[in-house]
């Protein structure tokens, strides 16, 4: 997979403002159903309630945020925040399962959701996050991007996958930017 990196001092986002159907609120339990629903939608189609149990004990505290459209109490957009140390990320703080639901995209959800994962762990005192992604994941790189994450070149192959992507996206394709061994802890 792709990895990009929040780097320490970038900004928080603005608060986005969502349109009166919606409103963003923490994931609870009983959301599950509704969850799974919005995953499977979003090609997450291996997610089950085991998954979903599982990430709950992974989760910050009030780390992991959905987006309700109010009308019809669907979930229309997730993301979530959790400490996830790995050898390239020893400090750990994962931006994940970012989902949005096609029949409301173009709203700014993706972007709502994230940013307030990034304002949820620099609450808790991170510095840096990273995130995981695929190549196909074009509408979620944009949002990560104007988000201030960095590509991560930490393998051969990252510096064409990244300059493919970028030039899909007609984003600046920046290499010598761009993280190219882990962070410090």
């Amino acid at each position: 997979q792709l990895q990009m990196i929040w780097p320490e001092g970038t900004p928080l986002p603005a608060e986005t403002p969502l349109g009166e159907e919606y409103r963003l609120r923490t994931f609870t339990p009983a959301d599950t159903a509704e969850y799974l629903r919005l995953m499977h939608g979003a090609g997450f189609t291996e997610f089950t309630e085991a998954t979903v149990a599982e990430w709950i004990s992974r989760v910050l505290p009030d780390g992991w945020f959905v987006v309700e459209h109010l009308p019809t109490g669907q979930l229309v957009a997730t993301a979530l925040s959790s400490h996830r140390a790995t050898d390239l990320h020893p400090a750990g703080g994962e931006l994940g399962w970012v989902a949005g639901d096609s029949a409301h995209s173009g709203r700014g959800l993706g972007m709502a959701v994230c940013a307030e994962v990034l304002r949820r762990f620099r609450r808790a005192g991170y510095h840096r996050v990273y995130l995981s992604t695929d190549d196909w994941r074009i509408p979620a790189i944009k949002i990560y991007l104007k988000l201030g994450f960095l590509p991560f070149l930490f393998a051969p192959d990252m510096h064409d996958r990244w300059q493919a992507i970028c030039e899909t996206l007609n984003w600046p394709f920046t290499p010598d930017a761009y993280p190219t061994v882990p962070f410090a802890a």
